[in-house]
């Protein structure tokens, strides 16, 4: 039993690099951030609500998880980065750490809108057919105890609100095809962010494509 609760609090660090290493709280300005993020605008949106789900919801993530991944993606002086996105290349050359404390700020004060879940039929590795929604919800609240997966709402929270202060970001309402795309990365080892203990790479390396998939739908259309 006692495993099963350690498990359950390094759950899902989802969408997505969390923070199971600590770092440094992030202290931005979102009134100066809304003018600097102006660039950010044309992939994520005015107010981080991205029109396609080739580009994630930025909107209130969280602002110490958003602070987190722009360190990662912009990288060192020397080049070095935590997390490589083609897409960003560049893109944070000219901001300094102030800048992105008050970027993370801005986005974390919106609100962001709610995608929505829809109803399909998934096929599990045993060849049976199931409720993608019904998959979804069960190993978003109680995991998969089979195969060690722990529940997502154990760091995510039950309506996927996530918890800002510790960096774990929001989930729902996020597009389920970036969730389902991070999730695949982090299983892959393509993405690797998520500290030194490995949290989403330990847990995704357990999860189907199936799987995948169906808490991916489930957790978009997450209410609170």
């Amino acid at each position: 039993m006692n495993s099963i609760i350690k498990n359950t609090a390094l759950a899902l660090g989802l969408v997505f690099g969390l923070g199971a290493v600590p770092f440094a709280m992030a202290s931005g300005d979102a009134a100066a951030g809304k003018a600097k993020a102006a660039q950010c605008a044309a992939c994520h949106g005015a107010d981080g609500n991205s029109l396609s789900p080739a580009f994630p919801k930025i909107a209130g993530l969280g602002e110490k998880y958003l602070y987190k991944q722009l360190q990662d993606i912009k990288g060192t002086p020397d080049g070095e980065k935590a997390r490589d996105i083609p897409q960003m290349i560049g893109q944070l050359d000219n901001f300094n750490d102030q800048d992105l404390q008050d970027i993370a700020a801005y986005f974390a004060s919106q609100p962001m809108q709610l995608t929505g879940s829809t109803a399909f039929p998934v096929m599990l590795n045993s060849g049976d057919s199931v409720d993608s929604l019904i998959l979804g919800r069960k190993l978003f609240r109680a995991g998969n105890k089979e195969t060690g997966v722990p529940a997502c709402m154990g760091c995510h929270s039950p309506t996927g609100q996530g918890n800002a202060p510790a960096g774990y970001p929001r989930l729902s309402g996020q597009y389920p095809e970036y969730i389902e795309a991070q999730l695949k990365a982090f299983r892959a080892g393509t993405r690797a962010n998520d500290g030194e203990i490995r949290t989403m790479r330990t847990v995704a390396k357990q999860l189907s494509d199936a799987e995948i998939k169906a808490v991916a739908n489930y957790i978009a259309g997450l209410t609170d």
